[in-house]
C-alpha cells in the first residue's frame, strides 16, 4: 500500500492510504520541531531545538510506516510541542512548558492571554478539529496515538521497547501489549508514563467524543530512529491489531 500526504496545513498534515480500510485512525501529536510563521526560537532556547523537549524523535517516521502497514489514515502535528502541546488539556501546567531540565524555556517565559489565544487559534484548535474530523470519517475505528520516549531519563536507562498507554480502555491495552510481547517486543502497560495521568489526552478526548476506544503507543527513540526496526514493528503492529480487533 502507498501512503500519501493529502493535506498540509500550518497546524497539521494528513496521511491517507489508497484503499486502506483498517478500523484504526492514527495520530501523532509531537511529530514536528517546526515553529509556524510568526514565531521563532529565542537564542536562549537553541539547546532545546531538536531534542525530545521540542518534539518526539522518530515519531513522525514511525507514524508514516504504521499508516502504510495498517492502511490507516493519520493526522500529525506540524508545530513544536513547546509552542503549545496538543496532547495536553487546556488546563495543564505543561500546555506551555515553562521549564526543561531545570532551565527556563524562554519561548514561554511571558505568555499573556493574547499570546495564549494566538497559539491556540493557530495550532491547537485546528489540529484537534482535523483529528476529530478524521475520527468521524471512519465509523467504529479505534484511535491509536503514536509517541516516543528517551532511552535514558534523569540518568536512568529504560529497557522497555514499547509502552501501551490506556486511560479507560484497559482491556484493549492489555490485549495489544500481550500480542506485542508474544511477537518479541518488550511491551508494558502505562509506562514510561500513564494514560490515566493525562498523558494521552488527545486520543482519549476524541475517543470519548465519538464513543470509541483509544490507546497510545510510546516507542523508545533509539528504536523509532531505525528504519529497519520501524518496518518490522509496523508489520508486527498490523498483525497484532488484526488479531485483537477481529477477535472482539
Amino acid at each position: 500500500m502507498k501512503v500519501e500526504r493529502t493535506e498540509l496545513e500550518d497546524a497539521y498534515e494528513v496521511l491517507e492510504v489508497a484503499g486502506g480500510e483498517a478500523p484504526v485512525v492514527l495520530s501523532c501529536e509531537h511529530a514536528s520541531v517546526r515553529l509556524p510563521e510568526g514565531w521563532a526560537w529565542p537564542r536562549e532556547d537553541a539547546w532545546l531545538v531538536g531534542t525530545h523537549w521540542s518534539y518526539d524523535i522518530g515519531a513522525a517516521e514511525l507514524t508514516w510506516d504504521c499508516a502504510k502497514a495498517l492502511g490507516a489514515p493519520a493526522v500529525l502535528s506540524r508545530f513544536s510541542r513547546l509552542l503549545c502541546d496538543p496532547n495536553r488539556d487546556l488546563d495543564s501546567a505543561t500546555l506551555f512548558r515553562a521549564h526543561a531540565e531545570g532551565r527556563d524555556v524562554t519561548l514561554n517565559g511571558a505568555i499573556d492571554d493574547a499570546e495564549r489565544g494566538r497559539r491556540l487559534a493557530a495550532c491547537y484548535t485546528p489540529y484537534h478539529a482535523r483529528f476529530d474530523a478524521a475520527v468521524a470519517a471512519r465509523p467504529g475505528a479505534t484511535l491509536l496515538s503514536v509517541h516516543t520516549f528517551t532511552p535514558i531519563y534523569d540518568g536512568q536507562a529504560r529497557d522497555l521497547e514499547v509502552g501501551v498507554l490506556f486511560d479507560l480502555d484497559e482491556g484493549l491495552a492489555q490485549a495489544i501489549a500481550a500480542s506485542l510481547s508474544a511477537a518479541g517486543v518488550k511491551a508494558v502497560l502505562n509506562e514510561p508514563y500513564s494514560g490515566q495521568a493525562g498523558m494521552m489526552f488527545a486520543a482519549q478526548r476524541h475517543a470519548e467524543r465519538h464513543e470509541r476506544r483509544a490507546v497510545e503507543l510510546e516507542v523508545r527513540q533509539d528504536l523509532a530512529g531505525s528504519p529497519a526496526w520501524r518496518g518490522r514493528f509496523a508489520g508486527v503492529l498490523r498483525w497484532t491489531l488484526e488479531q485483537v480487533l477481529s477477535g472482539e
